[in-house]
Formats: C-alpha cells, sequence, structure tokens
C-alpha cells in the first residue's frame, strides 16, 4: 500500500525538526524518488498548514522555513483532575 504523498512530506520534515523548502524538495527526490511540480508541493503544504501540523514562514523571498506546528503525544493532558 502506498502512503499518500502528504504522509511523506510530513514524516520527512518531523524527522528534520525544521527545514528549507529547497532542502525538503531535494530530500524527497534523493530518498523517496519522487519529484512534484510546484503547484503539487505547494499543495500538499498548504495542506499540512491546514492541518495545523506544520507551520511555513518566508525566509527571504525565494525561501521559506518549514517547521513541525506540534508533535503528537500518546495521552492527551486534561490536567488535574477534582474529585
Amino acid at each position: 500500500m502506498n502512503n499518500p504523498i502528504r504522509n511523506i512530506v510530513y514524516e520527512k520534515i518531523r524527522q528534520a525538526g525544521n527545514i528549507t523548502d529547497s532542502d525538503l524538495t531535494n530530500i524527497l527526490r534523493k530518498d523517496n524518488n519522487i519529484l512534484l511540480s510546484e503547484a503539487d508541493f505547494n499543495k500538499v503544504l498548504l495542506d499540512l498548514e491546514i492541518y495545523s501540523l506544520i507551520r511555513v514562514t518566508w525566509i527571504t523571498k525565494d525561501k521559506r522555513r518549514i517547521e513541525v506546528a506540534r508533535e503528537m503525544t500518546s495521552k492527551p493532558y486534561y490536567g488535574d483532575s477534582v474529585d
């Protein structure tokens, strides 16, 4: 079964912690042999940003920084229980 590309992209971002868009496309091309058009790459980033999984900020006019917005935890914290 193939993972959707957005899952692969998210895993690469999560492994790196934060990464630039050009480094991410190079990693995808080398490690997974994935070559995305710029429109498809932007669509994947937008989807992940809408799901609140990543944050994308501009570093320069042509370069973006991509980072994990939040790390999933195994148990949610509900605060101290009051009995």
